[in-house]
């Protein structure tokens, strides 16, 4: 008797059970309908990003060569790809011009833009017209923009070395693509030269963001010139400049088409980067098993720099 009591009592305190009504079906149904929407789009990544990713990534841990398309066989190697690449001689100085080439184009693109972002920012006649020819370079095709800037280094027929030896300011044509030494820094040159416009863009978007009562206060307090630019222009703009640096970085890395159309990778490896070298193992030399363990080093690196690059700028908005 004193359970069926406790029982009776515990069913009383709990309360009656819910009851799904219209609403809660309807509250369902919204739900259902907007995971209906998102996921077309969720297809459509993980066909185009995410299998490729995975394939890539499986592909590197196998001989993957040419028999395979008519073998359909590709054994099961492990690390050996990884072995293979980072043992090769080559591999030491492609990540070292890797390297330069990178900090080279992202500090000049950044410099350069930040500069022309901050000019065009004062209104004088024809800034509009000038800032739209500032965007050709990046609209051109990279491989457009290869072969233009090729005919005019070209050492013996082209337009730069006519008009030095016009001027008479050199005696001799400059082997602008043709010296190991001159190569790489001509290389980064010309991809400055694509990569300021967006950097431009970008910057001087978010310098348009920027208040002008911030600068007519700091005017009052005295913050002119670069201490208007260090305590105002900087600490507002430097959301819009991680992005871009981070973005610049992961996209520098991975430049192909400009180097192939310029130098192939030459003159003696010069200009030779991890790029490159998966692309020659992938397509010319047919181990595909080796050009994707390059390809996943570079995703590797892109990752690792995004990771630190945000912690530390969260580190720096935190303090």
């Amino acid at each position: 008797m004193a359970n069926a009591t406790l029982t009776r009592n515990d069913a009383a305190a709990s309360g009656p059970e819910p009851v799904r009504g219209p609403r809660g079906r309807r509250h369902r149904g919204e739900e259902l309908t907007k995971l209906l929407f998102v996921l077309p789009a969720v297809l459509a990544m993980a066909a185009l990003f995410g299998y490729p990713v995975v394939k890539n990534l499986l592909m590197s841990l196998q001989d993957y060569g040419l028999r395979t398309f008519f073998t359909g066989q590709a054994p099961w190697v492990g690390l050996k790809n990884y072995t293979a690449v980072v043992t090769d001689q080559l591999f030491s100085q492609a990540m070292l011009n890797t390297v330069l080439f990178t900090l080279g184009s992202i500090v000049f693109q950044f410099g350069i833009g930040l500069a022309l972002a901050l000019f065009f920012r004062r209104r004088f006649p024809l800034s509009g017209v000038l800032r739209s020819l500032l965007l050709l370079p990046w609209l051109l095709p990279l491989i457009v923009s290869s072969a233009t800037w090729r005919a005019i280094l070209e050492q013996d027929s082209g337009i730069l070395n006519r008009t030095l030896i016009g001027l008479r300011l050199i005696n001799d044509p400059v082997p602008w693509l043709n010296s190991p030494s001159v190569a790489l820094i001509v290389v980064i040159g010309v991809n400055i030269w694509i990569g300021i416009p967006f950097n431009v863009t970008l910057l001087y978007s978010g310098l348009t963001e920027i208040p002008n009562e911030l600068y007519e206060a700091g005017h009052l307090d005295g913050a002119t010139g670069w201490r208007a630019f260090w305590y105002i222009t900087w600490p507002n703009l430097r959301a819009v400049a991680s992005v871009l640096l981070m973005l610049g970085v992961v996209y520098t890395i991975k430049v192909l088409d400009i180097i192939l159309g310029l130098t192939g990778g030459g003159p003696a490896n010069a200009t030779q980067t991890i790029a490159t070298q998966s692309y020659e193992r992938s397509f010319i030399d047919f181990k595909f098993g080796e050009g994707a363990a390059l390809s996943n080093i570079l995703i590797a690196i892109s990752l690792l720099f995004a990771v630190l690059y945000l912690r530390a700028t969260r580190r720096a908005v935190d303090e």
